[in-house]
């Protein structure tokens, strides 16, 4: 047997070893969930559904220090912040029952020409099938709850594959639901390798993916799929930021910082490109780069800490290779610009990078912010979607037609005014677009991509 070991990313010790599943489990796993869904007398009435997930709700309550210290320990993310995920997570349980009666079809019009008389149309929505979700490192439960949830309060079996880096949440996550009453083979959990990841994609019995993580996976992974099978991808951006002359500083600095430097910058939607008006430019990059030298970076397990480490040590040498490679071509390193060891890298703020830099072309996904001063707001927002992605934006001003004109003109899935770019709440939509991914999640949208329609006609001369 193959054990994988889980290690912290701050120190590298071993947290736990566990067993990796082969291609066995792998048919195993696809052969009881298909069944499930296709034997109808198996399929949980929405009543049980709502009990079990009100149980899952009451034991996660019971237990958010134990799930907060593993999501931190494991995936690096501070205690504090830990913890308000683990609060999300049991808040996104909630959303799911509430939204499951919205699940819900309409009356089709007939009777607007002749061959449509005496009839009676409604459609209604079912489960889509065998739901697949691989899940990413940085919210190694929230993440989970978002991509499995849904699936289960819509009545679709789920196998669920969790980032190798940080499967112990998820673990702990399946012993909640066997606990809370989930018959078995609803919700499986597969921690495997690549290969195995691809053979679980292509199935021809997986209807419906739900991938977080890497463009280049995630589009590669997609090529894969099954004809018929549907698919949300959440990749990452680089997200841009507009600051006009009238924005409020002090505010804002806090906003920036929080949405450039919580875990780390290892976040999709984290606070990256930040193109100032000229006037304030200097001004704002002297608040945040003060700011964010006070900082404190460490253990995530240690309350006082604000940055925890990055995943893996190869993460902290790639971003001290693009900060230097962005110091060599004109950037000026006002706070950081250094590794403090083999997992943390110190908060940094660039001021003018070259647009030719990675760091202006690429999601950082990291501890990195970078200000660019500009004089045309119509250049600064041409510079922001010269990138492939589209993701979350934001814009500071306090002029309303300043701001929808922005909103308007951001290549952006979302646009925050007067907030920063990683601004999300469970129930909103949340999704890129372009090279960002496809497809949309957020709780009740996940569970409308995991249903599908069918519609029936009633004939009858009574109509």
């Amino acid at each position: 047997m193959n054990l994988l070991r889980v290690n912290r990313p701050f120190d590298g010790t071993l947290i736990k070893e566990i067993p990796l599943q082969n291609a066995d489990d792998v048919e195993n796993a696809i052969t009881m969930a298909h069944a499930l869904f296709q034997d109808r007398s198996t399929w949980l009435q929405p009543h049980q559904r709502i009990e079990i997930l009100e149980n899952v709700v009451q034991i996660m309550g019971q237990q958010i220090d134990l799930l907060a210290r593993t999501a931190a320990e494991e995936g690096g993310k501070p205690y504090l912040d830990s913890k308000v995920e683990v609060l999300r997570a049991i808040n996104g349980v909630k959303l799911s029952i509430e939204h499951m009666a919205q699940i819900k079809g309409e009356q089709i019009p007939m009777g607007q020409t002749a061959a449509s008389t005496h009839r009676l149309a409604f459609t209604m929505r079912e489960p889509i099938g065998v739901v697949l979700s691989i899940s990413a490192f940085n919210h190694p439960l929230n993440l989970i709850i978002h991509q499995i949830m849904p699936a289960i309060a819509v009545g679709a079996p789920v196998i669920i594959k969790p980032a190798k880096t940080t499967p112990l949440s998820c673990l702990k996550l399946m012993e909640i639901l066997r606990q809370a009453g989930l018959p078995k083979g609803w919700c499986q959990a597969l921690v495997c390798e690549r290969q195995e990841t691809e053979t679980l994609v292509s199935d021809t019995r997986i209807n419906y993916l739900s991938f977080i993580g890497s463009a280049g996976v995630g589009w590669m992974l997609r090529s894969k799929l099954s004809p018929g099978t549907r698919c949300a991808l959440e990749h990452g951006g680089a997200a841009p930021v507009i600051v006009e002359a009238d924005a409020d500083i002090e505010p804002m600095i806090d906003s920036l910082l929080k949405g450039g430097f919580y875990h780390a910058g290892q976040v999709c939607v984290s606070v990256q490109r930040v193109f100032i008006h000229e006037s304030l430019c200097e001004a704002v990059a002297q608040r945040l780069a003060e700011k964010a030298r006070g900082l404190i970076v460490g253990d995530p397990l240690d309350e006082k800490t604000e940055v925890g480490p990055l995943i893996l040590p190869k993460e902290v040498d790639r971003i001290e290779q693009w900060v230097e490679q962005a110091r060599q071509q004109g950037a000026k390193v006002l706070c950081g610009g250094k590794r403090i060891s083999d997992s943390c890298y110190a908060p940094t703020v660039l001021l003018n990078p070259s647009q030719h830099s990675t760091v202006s072309q690429s999601e950082i996904f990291g501890p990195v912010v970078c200000l660019y001063a500009y004089t045309d707001r119509q250049q600064a927002i041409k510079l922001a979607n010269a990138l492939p992605f589209g993701f979350q934006a934001s814009v500071f001003t306090k002029d309303i037609n300043t701001a929808f004109d922005t909103i308007s003109r951001l290549n952006a899935s979302a646009v925050m005014v007067n907030d920063h770019t990683a601004f999300r709440v469970d129930w909103m939509p949340f999704g890129g677009r372009d090279s960002s991914g496809i497809g949309m999640g957020g709780i009740q949208y996940s569970m409308h991509e995991m249903t599908r329609e069918k519609m029936f006609v009633i004939n009858s001369p009574a109509l």
